[in-house]
């Protein structure tokens, strides 16, 4: 028996759920009504605008860069095939440490001539010079002396050229006039830094115009942005700014203006700025990465409201305004179009016009229920 009264029980509470309605926000000419009992359901706020410290701001957007000593790019001076490289994206190397090794017969052609000209350069030096003594006391003729003199430069100027090219090469002349030939060659890295680009497996040929790998040195990573001619006078040296990356984080980041440079640049009538890094933040930073900041040039008093108050819509801003605190306890508000000033993580800066003012009342809490 007491099961049955259980049953009927559990049936009379599903029954009087099903029958109960959730009322919803009242929309009616561009008017929201909210009843007293949503309004405290929701916890929603209604406030003035209260007046909060904004920074004036200029909007850039940019990179982040390393200056062009500080990264590299690393190509053959003459092609060859890789014969071995054990480097991944992403690797620390040092300055001087050999990144790739690259293999060609065309290597040795090259240290064959070498060879052939030291060999004849001795030879054309006492010719030449016995050619001056002869031309001296009158025994030989000039165009004897001057043939000597042509040879011998020729050949020293080919045996320097030669030379220059095995130590770009990496190639040691000293063995090579040893007799000791390699078709193998290495390459090795001007900097310390990570490799972020890697273009190279075993057995491609890489020609000189290949970029087998890039390096960058992230210790000297900084800002490069780009600000509009209008805005120059206002920046300098010192200055913090603020940025993002909005393809990676939501984090905001700091830096100071470093350098701001002295001429215009491209058809946008841009000019560069540069920006310090905190230590700290490098490690979370790539160089490439695409910021979105903002410099800061001065400081100001402003109305404002948080930033969960603002309703956008088409690039357009709004707020609920206040129109009626009715006798029953709901709440009328008007949908409001306003213009915005700067930006804190907390506030948004409103405008001052003929709507809405520092007495005017609005929702600050409870917005997003309301609009979606």
């Amino acid at each position: 028996m007491k099961n049955i009264f259980k049953l009927i029980a559990l049936f009379a509470v599903i029954t009087s759920c099903k029958n109960e309605v959730v009322e919803e926000p009242q929309k009616e000419d561009g008017l929201i009504t909210v009843t007293k009992e949503q309004f405290q359901s929701t916890k929603m706020l209604v406030a003035s605008p209260t007046t909060q410290d904004f920074n004036v701001t200029i909007k850039s957007s940019g990179k982040i860069d390393v200056p062009p000593q500080y990264k590299a790019k690393i190509t053959p001076f003459i092609g060859g095939y890789v014969k071995s490289t054990s480097l991944l994206v992403g690797d620390k190397v040092r300055k001087g440490q050999v990144v790739i090794t690259l293999e060609n017969t065309e290597y040795l052609d090259i240290q064959k001539d070498y060879v052939e000209v030291a060999e004849q350069i001795n030879y054309l030096k006492s010719e030449f010079e016995r050619q001056k003594t002869l031309y001296n006391e009158k025994i030989t003729s000039q165009k004897n002396y001057l043939k000597a003199e042509s040879d011998y430069r020729q050949a020293k100027g080919m045996y320097q050229g030669l030379r220059e090219k095995l130590l770009l090469l990496n190639i040691n002349p000293t063995n090579v006039e040893k007799g000791k030939f390699t078709s193998v060659i290495a390459l090795s890295s001007p900097i310390s830094g990570d490799v972020t680009v890697l273009n190279a497996n075993v057995g491609m040929f890489m020609s000189p115009s290949d970029i087998i790998m890039e390096i960058v040195d992230t210790n000297y990573l900084h800002l490069n942005l780009s600000i509009f001619e209008k805005d120059i006078l206002h920046v300098k040296s010192g200055q913090s700014i603020n940025f993002t990356i909005p393809e990676a984080s939501k984090d905001i980041f700091t830096s100071k203006v470093q350098l701001v440079g002295k001429s215009i640049e491209n058809k946008d009538r841009t000019i560069s700025v540069f920006g310090t890094l905190n230590p700290a933040d490098k490690s979370k930073l790539l160089s490439g990465m695409f910021v979105e900041a903002n410099i800061i040039i001065d400081s100001k008093k402003g109305l404002g409201i948080p930033n969960d108050a603002l309703i956008t819509e088409d690039n357009k801003n709004f707020v609920l305004l206040l129109q009626q605190n009715r006798n029953d306890g709901s709440y009328v508000f008007k949908k409001t179009l306003v213009n915005i000033g700067e930006k804190t993580e907390q506030f948004v800066e409103i405008l001052p016009n003929e709507s809405i003012n520092e007495s005017s009342k609005l929702l600050t809490k409870g917005v997003f229920d309301l609009t979606n």
